[in-house]
């Protein structure tokens, strides 16, 4: 098993210039390469799901079998609420920036370096529909029913988007792999040998 710190992550150096997911894609891609990894499976987790639908929607034999869970890169109707959000801030940040920076934004986001809003800011605003169906590798997504950062909706989308995927629901949130590792396991573990 080979794990990776993402480009700005844990101990990996950090972010030479605002990341888009492609950018993320392609640094991926090399780290694979470098370790001479063939064709491996991956089980991805929210953003690292980003990277691996770009990349395998990029090269066809990036990846053998692809594991999503809490699976992120599918922008649901943001609504009236949030557009309104959206233009207070830009209002404010003309008026106020410090302010604008101080109250606007996830918690997440304020905590973040300008570099990685920035970035940030690139990848949320992706939407990865058209780069899943590009996608050929069999997948599987395993949705938390409890998960509220990636509702149930954006994994059937995902699921819809697919050429060759299937759906499996557990008990869990976001981190439904930690909160029951058991039955994340048994499921991944069934999809990978069969």
């Amino acid at each position: 098993m080979t794990a990776i710190d993402f480009l700005g992550f844990g101990k990996s150096a950090p972010l030479p210039t605002a990341y888009s997911v492609g950018d993320y894609a392609e640094w991926t891609a090399a780290v694979i390469r470098a370790l001479g990894l063939q064709r491996p499976h991956v089980i991805a987790h929210s953003f690292g799901c980003r990277v691996a639908v770009k990349l395998a929607s990029a090269e066809k034999d990036a990846f053998d079998k692809i594991v999503l869970t809490g699976a992120a890169g599918i922008i649901l109707n943001r609504g009236f609420s949030y557009r309104l959000k959206v233009k207070a801030y830009r209002v404010c940040k003309r008026i106020a920036p410090r302010f604008a920076e101080r109250k606007f934004g996830s918690e997440e986001y304020r905590t973040l370096s300008p570099l990685q809003k920035e970035s940030y800011k690139k990848i949320v605003n992706e939407d990865l529909r058209v780069a899943a169906r590009l996608v050929q590798n069999r997948t599987l997504i395993i949705q938390g029913k409890q998960d509220e950062t990636t509702p149930l909706r954006a994994a059937q989308i995902y699921l819809e988007s697919f050429p060759c995927a299937k759906l499996r629901l557990m008990d869990g949130a976001h981190f439904a792999f930690v909160e029951n590792p058991l039955t994340f396991n048994l499921i991944t573990e069934e999809f990978l040998y069969e």
